[in-house]
């Protein structure tokens, strides 16, 4: 048990002014009066304009503190993680493909004139035609089949594809197409024809901007005019059956070159 002194001394030390003990403290010295009285109530006054517009704002304060819901912290990424992935992404993505270059066409084209028909042929083996190559032999057949001089005039040096070997002149499809067009386009101005014979997938592709499937048919080429397309010589020494297609062609196409030289 505790003396009055030593008591005295831990409540100063803990700064304790007052105190009322629960029970009866053996040799503590007699209790103040005044200190048992209860005190008088505290009343605060407020206004009524104040008090009712107080009164909502207490009860939506503890309407919200009942209601709120404990908030949930997500964690982030730290800037040096999201740099990261993104420096991965980045490895990860695949390289974009370039589009495959497109080789240049290769042929050899020859043009001829027999009497009022110019002939864009293709030669079979890339040079010039010799007197007795077998494809210039049956080009001379067609020709008299078709009541032309089989004898026709070789006009200017042979049309070989691609002009240059090395360089960067775009030599594609597109580019072989304008160059053989104009060059026949060139020999029409100085003397015109009746029709426009493409012997050979070459020459019907370039100049009729056409394809194996018009084989026997007559094109309408703007800047060229009329123009039948046939297969090539060589084809037709390799597959003979082709020439009835166009000895039939043929003769639905002769009235306009015949007509003419009449």
């Amino acid at each position: 048990m505790l003396n009055e002194s030593r008591r005295r001394a831990y409540l100063t030390a803990m700064q304790v002014v007052n105190w009322l003990p629960r029970t009866e403290l053996p040799f503590a010295a007699p209790s103040r009066p005044q200190l048992l009285a209860p005190l008088p109530p505290v009343e605060i006054s407020v206004p009524e304009p104040v008090a009712a517009s107080v009164a909502p704002v207490i009860e939506a304060a503890s309407f919200r503190a009942v209601v709120e819901r404990p908030k949930v912290e997500v964690s982030r990424p730290s800037l040096a993680s999201t740099r990261t992935n993104a420096v991965t992404e980045e490895v990860a993505a695949p390289a974009p493909v370039k589009a495959a270059a497109v080789p240049p066409p290769r042929f050899a084209l020859q043009l001829l004139r027999a009497g009022r028909c110019l002939l864009l042929v293709e030669l079979p083996t890339g040079e010039a035609f010799q007197s007795r190559d077998p494809a210039y032999l049956l080009l001379k057949d067609m020709l008299r089949a078709a009541g032309l001089p089989d004898a026709p005039q070789i006009i200017g040096e042979p049309v070989r594809w691609p002009l240059l070997v090395r360089g960067q002149l775009d030599q594609g499809p597109e580019a072989a197409r304008d160059f053989v067009q104009g060059f026949v386009l060139a020999r029409l101005e100085d003397e015109p024809c009746a029709c426009l014979w493409l012997i050979g997938l070459p020459s019907v592709r370039f100049a009729g901007e056409a394809n194996a499937e018009s084989f026997n048919r007559e094109l309408q080429i703007e800047g060229l005019g009329a123009a039948w397309a046939l297969p090539g010589l060589e084809l037709l020494m390799d597959e003979p059956q082709r020439k009835a297609d166009v000895w039939t062609a043929m003769r639905r196409l002769m009235t306009r070159w015949k007509t003419i030289e009449e």
